[in-house]
């Protein structure tokens, strides 16, 4: 019997929804309102488009985000292969070209039997034909209104900032190095721009009293955590940014040969270096004051912005209250919603929670085991986040990237690093085991737990001490 289905939105999640369904034998209509229409934070027509930065984040299964990857891998995910295929160094993290991410994405679909894709403004939910919703925080309001005239609920939204780019030929080598923190990576695989005392003081007394784009008068200014601007983080204190986007520890001055006061870095756009990311530089300034406050940076004087930092709306549901445990609209079940609008946040959770959803759907149709992972999996702990399962009673609920609290606890004993070691242990045997029960057939683990364990024992413990001042 041939299954149809219709996924809306080409994002990550809806890319990788779309793969899923139609890896497993449905026919998939893949609408996208591009080149139709635009968010406000789209530059391009491309499926699934980075909007923010470059960076899928650690690689590292010893972290939560790390060990999603590596199940999305095992479940033949077309994100984590596009990501792969399209890596630029960047430590220990997953970074991307842009452009390259997307080509690989877009072949991929265009090329699989199954799937058609159609360009279409969709205004109103479906309810003749098993649907995905996907269309990300940045829903059209006339779907959203629809949206919300079946949830019979007010639609959260919160903040998100993306930060500027610059061109690599107009960084000041002389200045700037390449180094990565600890040597991790290839040991160069950041620029870095350093700052002594004065330099930083200065640079974040101007960030406190630049302009910014405005917000609403009806609006609150609510952030996503993971993704501050470097203003609203600056105003926390001053060796706030420091001690964080800007901390130096790991890294060496060649000038000086010492640890600088503070450090900006940047992250290759692409893989031949033509475009830096500023790392961690998210921003709500003005884009005349992003220009001059960012050319404060030591090696970015005569710096060439190839695009400025913004921030915009994200909305997303109330999943917990209006969507059931497979992501299914409780007054319209053939609807299920997929990716960042149900709450989870950052590009690889949206992408794991597309392929959560339409590997649901496909088993359904099917009529296959459909077991839902495990929350021991990191898998099964992200759907938990979005179905409330960690939530504090009477706390709404807000967009999460992955992390351990999501888990199931476990009993684990010795160090910290090596009570992570337990749980990445206890979580591959998890879905390994519920793999085998759904008939899944699962590519080999990426996580080498030996050497995880031996690269532990050999870890010498970090010096606590005050990063050395460069006068």
């Amino acid at each position: 019997m041939e299954h149809r289905v219709r996924i809306i939105g080409a994002g990550l999640a809806g890319c990788e929804a779309a793969w899923q369904c139609a890896e497993r034998g449905l026919q998939v209509e893949l609408v996208e309102m591009r080149p139709l229409r635009r968010t406000e934070a789209q530059t391009t027509d491309r499926l699934g488009e980075l909007v923010c930065s470059n960076s899928l984040r650690s690689r590292n299964p010893l972290n939560p985000i790390g060990l999603i990857k590596d199940e999305m891998k095992r479940l033949h995910s077309l994100i984590i292969s596009a990501a792969e295929q399209s890596a630029v160094p960047a430590g220990d993290a997953l970074a991307v070209d842009r452009d390259a991410f997307s080509s690989h994405i877009e072949e991929a679909l265009e090329a699989h039997p199954n799937i058609t894709r159609t360009n279409q403004i969709v205004t109103e939910l479906p309810t003749d034909i098993p649907t995905i919703v996907s269309t990300g925080p940045l829903t059209g309001s006339e779907l959203a209104a629809d949206i919300a005239k079946y949830t019979e609920t007010e639609r959260l939204y919160f903040y998100d900032s993306i930060a500027p780019i610059l061109s690599g030929d107009s960084i000041n080598r002389d200045i700037v190095f390449a180094e990565s923190r600890y040597g991790k990576g290839d040991g160069d695989d950041y620029l870095n721009c350093p700052m002594n005392k004065e330099e930083y003081e200065a640079f974040v007394e101007a960030l406190l009293h630049a302009e910014y784009m405005p917000l609403h008068d009806f609006e609150k200014p609510k952030y996503f955590q993971g993704c501050l601007p470097i203003e609203v983080v600056a105003a926390t204190g001053i060796d706030t940014l420091r001690h964080g986007a800007m901390k130096p520890v790991g890294l060496t001055d060649p000038r000086t040969g010492k640890e600088p006061y503070a450090v900006v870095q940047l992250r290759r756009e692409d893989i031949h270096g033509q475009a830096f990311n500023l790392v961690g530089f998210q921003t709500k300034m003005k884009f005349p004051e992003q220009r001059r406050v960012f050319k404060m940076i030591p090696g970015l004087e005569e710096a060439e912005f190839l695009r400025l930092g913004a921030i915009h709306r994200n909305t997303y549901l109330d999943s917990p209250n209006v969507l059931d445990e497979r992501m299914r609209l409780s007054k319209l079940p053939n609807v299920r919603f997929a990716g960042q609008i149900t709450g989870v946040e950052g590009y690889v959770e949206s992408a794991a929670h597309g392929l959560l959803v339409g590997w649901m759907l496909s088993k359904e149709l099917r009529e296959d085991n459909h077991e839902l992972p495990p929350i021991g999996t990191a898998l099964g702990a992200l759907l938990n986040h979005v179905t409330g399962g960690t939530r504090i009673e009477g706390r709404p609920h807000e967009p999460q990237n992955i992390n351990w609290a999501m888990f199931e606890p476990i009993k684990t004993k010795g160090a910290k690093s090596f009570r992570k070691l337990q749980r990445v242990t206890h979580a591959l045997q998890v879905f390994t085991d519920w793999a085998g029960r759904v008939g899944e057939d699962v590519g080999p683990t990426g996580v080498d737990l030996e050497q995880l364990q031996q690269d532990l024992q050999n870890r010498k413990p970090r010096r606590k001490s005050r990063p050395q001042v460069q006068a």
